[in-house]
Protein backbone atom coordinates (compact mmCIF):
# COMPACT_ATOMS: atom_id res chain seq x y z
CA UNK A 1 0.00 0.00 0.00
CA UNK A 2 1.21 3.73 -0.57
CA UNK A 3 0.76 6.67 1.06
CA UNK A 4 -0.94 9.34 -0.92
CA UNK A 5 0.60 12.78 -0.53
CA UNK A 6 0.90 16.69 -2.14
CA UNK A 7 4.61 17.56 -2.63
CA UNK A 8 5.65 21.50 -2.51
CA UNK A 9 7.88 21.59 -5.05
CA UNK A 10 8.32 25.53 -5.47
CA UNK A 11 12.08 26.47 -5.99
CA UNK A 12 13.07 22.71 -5.54
CA UNK A 13 15.47 21.18 -8.43
CA UNK A 14 13.57 18.51 -10.45
CA UNK A 15 15.97 16.36 -12.63
CA UNK A 16 14.14 14.85 -15.81
CA UNK A 17 16.18 12.68 -17.88
CA UNK A 18 14.97 12.31 -21.13
CA UNK A 19 13.73 14.71 -23.80
CA UNK A 20 10.92 13.26 -25.86
CA UNK A 21 7.37 13.97 -25.57
CA UNK A 22 6.94 11.97 -21.88
CA UNK A 23 9.80 14.22 -20.76
CA UNK A 24 8.27 17.18 -22.09
CA UNK A 25 4.72 16.64 -20.47
CA UNK A 26 6.30 16.27 -16.95
CA UNK A 27 9.09 19.46 -17.24
CA UNK A 28 5.39 21.62 -18.36
CA UNK A 29 3.72 19.93 -15.50
CA UNK A 30 6.59 20.71 -13.12
CA UNK A 31 6.81 23.83 -13.87
CA UNK A 32 3.40 24.82 -13.20
CA UNK A 33 4.43 23.40 -9.57
CA UNK A 34 7.41 26.37 -9.59
CA UNK A 35 10.02 23.63 -9.67
CA UNK A 36 13.41 24.28 -10.91
CA UNK A 37 13.91 22.10 -13.67
CA UNK A 38 17.12 20.08 -15.28
CA UNK A 39 16.94 17.73 -18.09
CA UNK A 40 19.46 15.30 -19.07
CA UNK A 41 18.89 14.37 -22.92
CA UNK A 42 20.60 13.99 -25.86
CA UNK A 43 17.26 14.32 -28.18
CA UNK A 44 15.01 17.25 -27.44
CA UNK A 45 11.52 17.90 -28.97
CA UNK A 46 10.95 21.49 -30.38
CA UNK A 47 8.85 22.65 -27.04
CA UNK A 48 11.92 22.02 -24.87
CA UNK A 49 14.16 23.49 -27.18
CA UNK A 50 12.17 26.98 -26.42
CA UNK A 51 12.12 26.11 -22.77
CA UNK A 52 15.90 26.17 -22.41
CA UNK A 53 16.56 28.89 -24.86
CA UNK A 54 14.10 30.95 -22.64
CA UNK A 55 16.17 30.17 -19.25
CA UNK A 56 13.06 28.57 -18.03
CA UNK A 57 14.53 24.92 -18.55
CA UNK A 58 18.01 24.43 -17.97
CA UNK A 59 20.29 21.64 -20.15
CA UNK A 60 22.69 20.11 -18.30
CA UNK A 61 23.86 17.56 -20.82
CA UNK A 62 23.85 14.47 -22.60
CA UNK A 63 24.73 11.46 -20.02
CA UNK A 64 24.19 11.35 -16.81
CA UNK A 65 27.15 12.39 -14.29
CA UNK A 66 26.47 11.75 -10.46
CA UNK A 67 27.29 15.34 -9.61
CA UNK A 68 23.89 16.57 -11.79
CA UNK A 69 22.03 14.72 -8.29
CA UNK A 70 23.58 17.39 -6.39
CA UNK A 71 20.92 19.30 -4.20
CA UNK A 72 18.47 17.27 -6.49
CA UNK A 73 14.60 17.01 -4.19
CA UNK A 74 12.96 14.97 -7.10
CA UNK A 75 14.07 12.68 -10.30
CA UNK A 76 11.88 11.73 -13.09
CA UNK A 77 13.37 9.19 -15.60
CA UNK A 78 11.52 9.49 -18.55
CA UNK A 79 13.82 7.89 -21.47
CA UNK A 80 13.02 5.29 -23.96
CA UNK A 81 15.50 3.08 -22.60
CA UNK A 82 14.61 1.29 -19.95
CA UNK A 83 17.76 0.23 -18.74
CA UNK A 84 18.57 3.53 -18.47
CA UNK A 85 15.93 4.57 -16.70
CA UNK A 86 16.80 1.73 -14.11
CA UNK A 87 20.36 2.60 -13.69
CA UNK A 88 18.96 6.50 -13.23
CA UNK A 89 16.85 5.39 -10.61
CA UNK A 90 18.96 3.04 -8.57
CA UNK A 91 21.68 5.93 -8.41
CA UNK A 92 18.84 8.10 -7.21
CA UNK A 93 17.75 5.97 -4.71
CA UNK A 94 20.75 5.31 -3.57
CA UNK A 95 21.19 9.11 -2.75
CA UNK A 96 18.22 9.28 -0.96
CA UNK A 97 16.01 10.98 -3.48
CA UNK A 98 12.43 10.81 -4.59
CA UNK A 99 12.60 8.95 -8.15
CA UNK A 100 10.14 8.15 -10.34
CA UNK A 101 10.74 6.05 -13.57
CA UNK A 102 7.79 6.29 -16.26
CA UNK A 103 5.83 2.79 -16.46
CA UNK A 104 8.42 1.06 -14.39
CA UNK A 105 6.91 1.24 -10.74
CA UNK A 106 9.45 -1.56 -9.95
CA UNK A 107 11.96 1.20 -10.55
CA UNK A 108 10.15 3.74 -8.32
CA UNK A 109 10.04 5.15 -4.76
CA UNK A 110 7.06 7.25 -5.78
CA UNK A 111 4.09 6.94 -8.33
CA UNK A 112 2.79 10.09 -9.73
CA UNK A 113 -1.22 9.62 -10.19
CA UNK A 114 -3.87 10.66 -12.88
CA UNK A 115 -5.10 13.77 -11.95
CA UNK A 116 -8.16 15.82 -12.05
CA UNK A 117 -7.37 19.37 -11.59
CA UNK A 118 -9.96 22.58 -11.29
CA UNK A 119 -7.84 25.24 -9.80
CA UNK A 120 -6.38 25.05 -6.63
CA UNK A 121 -9.12 21.23 -6.04
CA UNK A 122 -6.53 18.76 -7.19
CA UNK A 123 -7.94 15.21 -7.11
CA UNK A 124 -5.58 12.29 -7.44
CA UNK A 125 -6.86 8.60 -8.86
CA UNK A 126 -3.85 5.87 -8.33
CA UNK A 127 -4.20 2.21 -8.83
CA UNK A 128 -0.93 1.20 -7.22
CA UNK A 129 0.63 1.17 -11.21
CA UNK A 130 -1.53 -1.87 -11.52
CA UNK A 131 -3.39 -0.34 -14.26
CA UNK A 132 -2.61 3.25 -15.26
CA UNK A 133 -5.34 2.59 -17.90
CA UNK A 134 -8.04 2.22 -15.31
CA UNK A 135 -6.71 5.36 -13.70
CA UNK A 136 -7.16 7.76 -16.80
CA UNK A 137 -10.73 6.11 -17.55
CA UNK A 138 -11.53 6.78 -13.44
CA UNK A 139 -10.05 10.53 -13.94
CA UNK A 140 -12.38 11.09 -17.57
CA UNK A 141 -15.42 10.26 -15.36
CA UNK A 142 -14.34 12.50 -12.42
CA UNK A 143 -13.38 15.74 -14.74
CA UNK A 144 -17.01 15.25 -16.23
CA UNK A 145 -17.96 15.87 -12.91
CA UNK A 146 -16.35 18.74 -11.70
CA UNK A 147 -16.76 21.87 -13.51
CA UNK A 148 -15.39 25.06 -13.46
CA UNK A 149 -17.32 26.23 -10.80
CA UNK A 150 -15.32 24.69 -8.20
CA UNK A 151 -12.46 26.89 -9.25
CA UNK A 152 -14.46 29.92 -8.50
CA UNK A 153 -15.50 28.25 -5.51
CA UNK A 154 -12.14 27.80 -3.89
CA UNK A 155 -10.83 31.27 -4.90
CA UNK A 156 -14.13 32.33 -2.98
CA UNK A 157 -13.42 30.40 0.02
CA UNK A 158 -9.77 31.40 0.08
CA UNK A 159 -10.60 34.81 1.20
CA UNK A 160 -13.69 34.05 2.89
CA UNK A 161 -11.95 31.37 4.94
CA UNK A 162 -8.88 33.77 6.03
CA UNK A 163 -11.31 36.28 6.93
CA UNK A 164 -13.82 34.21 9.07
CA UNK A 165 -10.54 32.26 10.76
CA UNK A 166 -9.62 36.01 11.83
CA UNK A 167 -13.02 37.10 13.74
CA UNK A 168 -11.55 34.59 16.50
CA UNK A 169 -14.47 32.92 16.89
CA UNK A 170 -14.70 29.07 18.38
CA UNK A 171 -13.42 26.13 16.02
CA UNK A 172 -17.09 24.49 16.49
CA UNK A 173 -18.94 27.80 14.60
CA UNK A 174 -16.13 28.31 12.09
CA UNK A 175 -16.78 24.66 11.42
CA UNK A 176 -20.33 25.41 11.35
CA UNK A 177 -19.89 28.31 8.80
CA UNK A 178 -17.93 26.26 6.54
CA UNK A 179 -20.08 23.54 6.34
CA UNK A 180 -23.28 25.38 5.69
CA UNK A 181 -21.15 27.91 3.08
CA UNK A 182 -20.18 24.16 1.40
CA UNK A 183 -23.69 22.51 1.66
CA UNK A 184 -25.59 25.48 0.91
CA UNK A 185 -26.34 25.68 -3.03
CA UNK A 186 -23.07 27.80 -3.61
CA UNK A 187 -21.41 25.86 -5.75
CA UNK A 188 -24.65 25.50 -7.90
CA UNK A 189 -25.35 28.94 -8.00
CA UNK A 190 -21.49 29.91 -9.05
CA UNK A 191 -22.12 27.31 -12.36
CA UNK A 192 -25.73 29.18 -13.38
CA UNK A 193 -23.80 32.48 -12.82
CA UNK A 194 -26.75 33.76 -10.60
CA UNK A 195 -24.40 35.90 -8.29
CA UNK A 196 -27.75 37.30 -6.51
CA UNK A 197 -28.26 33.87 -5.33
CA UNK A 198 -24.33 33.99 -3.84
CA UNK A 199 -25.13 36.78 -2.56
CA UNK A 200 -28.24 35.82 -0.43
CA UNK A 201 -27.03 32.53 0.51
CA UNK A 202 -23.91 34.00 2.07
CA UNK A 203 -25.68 36.70 3.28
CA UNK A 204 -28.08 34.41 5.80
CA UNK A 205 -24.53 32.51 6.55
CA UNK A 206 -21.91 34.78 7.39
CA UNK A 207 -21.25 36.88 10.09
CA UNK A 208 -22.47 41.21 9.39
CA UNK A 209 -18.86 42.04 9.70
CA UNK A 210 -17.96 40.23 6.48
CA UNK A 211 -18.59 43.21 3.45
CA UNK A 212 -20.04 40.26 1.17
CA UNK A 213 -19.68 42.33 -1.95
CA UNK A 214 -15.92 42.40 -1.38
CA UNK A 215 -16.33 39.41 -1.45
CA UNK A 216 -17.64 38.41 -4.86
CA UNK A 217 -15.31 40.56 -6.30
CA UNK A 218 -13.48 37.00 -6.49
CA UNK A 219 -16.04 35.60 -8.52
CA UNK A 220 -15.33 37.97 -11.32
Amino acid sequence: MTYPIFLQLEDKIALVVGGGRVAQRKVETLLKCGAVIHIISRVLTDKLKELIDSNKVRLLGEEMRDEFLDDVFIVIAATDDKELNSRVSEIARNRGLLVNAVDQPADCNFIVPSIVRKGDLTIAISTSGKSPALAKKIRKEIDGQFGNEYESFLNLMGTLRKEILEMGLSQEENSRIFHKIVDGGIIEAIARNDLAKVESSLGSILPQEINIKDVLSELK
